[in-house]
């Protein structure tokens, strides 16, 4: 029965595909015409942390006719009501709540996981699904440390399912666009890349150690992290400027553009790495850099930069997020959904505006782009049934997030990094090499 349930989950993409895009029968919306779908035609999806961006990931995967939320599954009570509430007016159709997403996982008729917990339980969760035979939409950063981005790689291999990546600008058309003039050689050869993201956080303050609310499950929220005692100020959102939980802003925000800076260097793993920067504003319990530099260098003559700004949002280049081209024939820059062409005289010579909506401020944490998630969450639905191939697949999302998380190993070892081109590993740095895994809670260690 489920085999058959499958098959016809493979056979069913160019109809379901139409709907989505608008190609609903008369007479029936969006909504209604979900209801009638036959639940066996949808891939049948549990979520995984559904605070802020994971809330509105699951408004945009229900809003999907070809898929339905069966689970919803957070450790916090209050933000697990509210999803399941809205998840089921859109589909029509109450999800259940599964506390711990590992119940999830047991249920054979779940076909895939979306995880968009905090960074310390990226990789472990989506071993785990992989593990239990399901397809993993997985958030950015992929992976809290280099190794654990390894262990996805392997585990994709090992399981055959597949991980996508929440890395939703690969699928956005314009930006598409745009790397594929760059490839064609629209600014001669391209030998330098610019990445950036400027915002002004406020302070955290000085947190102290309470009890833990009622409505969270702690334990179970710190996973695979060693245990440290409850903050008032770490959940929901701070964890990511603390080393234990979360990877900074650079893996935060960073990760999307210094990917769009790969993908149009064509390149894989550096050469060498450094970075500078710190704690400038604010003395507070942040960990992580609150202004820092990344320089990654590669072996075919190029190079990118990524700056992170997270305390003076003065926008550069008239934006607050970004990545500029330099070529050897002219300048190309992508500010979200739109790109602009420069001749070698610094002229205009071609700009395409946004035709997707996407929120360009980069304040807004929760869902910079809904149609841009929306055509991401069809090419992994895509990849299910058909095997059509990722815009964002694991290897590719390892690598992206592996020149971040260099860049944050260089800064906080104060070395820069001497890298094996082949693979991003770190040559003949013993103190470096500190920070290429981490401690787990005992029993928590990732496996394959």
């Amino acid at each position: 029965m489920e085999n058959n349930r499958r098959d016809f989950i493979k056979k069913t993409m160019t109809g379901a595909a139409a709907i989505s895009f608008g190609g609903i029968l008369p007479g029936f919306n969006a909504k209604s015409y979900a209801s009638i779908v036959g639940a066996n035609e949808r891939i049948q999806i549990g979520i995984m942390g559904v605070n802020s961006r994971g809330l509105q990931l699951s408004n945009n995967f229900a809003r999907q006719q070809d898929c339905e939320i069966m689970y919803v599954c957070d450790v916090d009570s209050r933000a697990a009501a509210k999803c399941i509430d809205s998840v089921e007016k859109l589909q029509n159709k109450r999800p259940k709540a599964a506390h711990d997403f590992r119940k999830a996982l047991d249920d054979k008729q779940l076909d895939a996981l979306v995880i968009a917990t905090p960074d310390h339980w990226h990789a472990p969760a989506a071993i785990l699904a992989t593990k239990a035979g399901k397809h993993v939409y997985l958030e950015k950063p992929c992976s809290h440390n280099p190794n654990e981005g390894e262990l996805l790689v392997a585990a994709t291999a090992k399981y055959k399912k597949v991980i996508q990546m929440g890395n939703q600008r690969r699928s956005f058309p314009n930006i598409i666009a745009a790397i594929g003039e760059l490839h064609a050689g629209v600014i001669g050869r391209v030998y330098f890349a610019k990445t950036w993201y400027n915002n002004a956080r406020p302070s955290i303050g000085r947190g102290k150690e309470i009890e833990v609310p009622s409505w969270l499950d702690y334990e179970l929220w710190q996973g695979p992290a060693p245990r440290k005692p409850y903050r008032d100020n770490l959940i929901h959102y701070n964890w990511h400027w603390f080393w234990h939980w979360g990877t900074g802003e650079s893996l935060n925000n960073g990760t999307h553009f210094v990917d769009l800076a790969r993908w149009g260097l064509g390149v894989d793993y550096p050469v060498r790495v450094s970075s500078s920067g710190g704690r400038y504003h604010f003395q507070d319990d942040q960990e992580t850099p609150d202004t820092q530099v990344i320089t990654m260098e590669f072996n075919n003559n190029t190079s990118m930069v990524w700056e992170g700004r997270s305390c003076n949002g003065y926008p550069t280049e008239g934006n607050a997020v970004g990545v500029i081209f330099y070529g050897d024939n002219g300048t190309l820059s992508i500010a979200e959904n739109t790109y602009k062409i420069f001749d070698r005289a610094n002229k205009l010579v071609k700009d395409v505006n946004n035709k997707t909506t996407v929120d360009a401020n980069a304040s807004n944490r929760s869902n910079p782009s809904p149609d841009g998630d929306i055509l991401h969450i069809q090419n992994f639905f895509d990849a299910i049934k058909n095997g059509t191939k990722l815009n964002a697949d694991i290897l590719s999302g390892h690598q992206s997030t592996l020149l971040v998380q260099l860049g944050n190993i260089a800064l906080r070892s104060g070395n820069t990094l001497d890298l094996d081109p082949t693979n991003g590993h770190i040559k003949n740095d013993a103190v470096a090499m500190k920070y290429w895994s981490r401690e787990y809670q005992p029993g928590w260690e990732p496996e394959i």
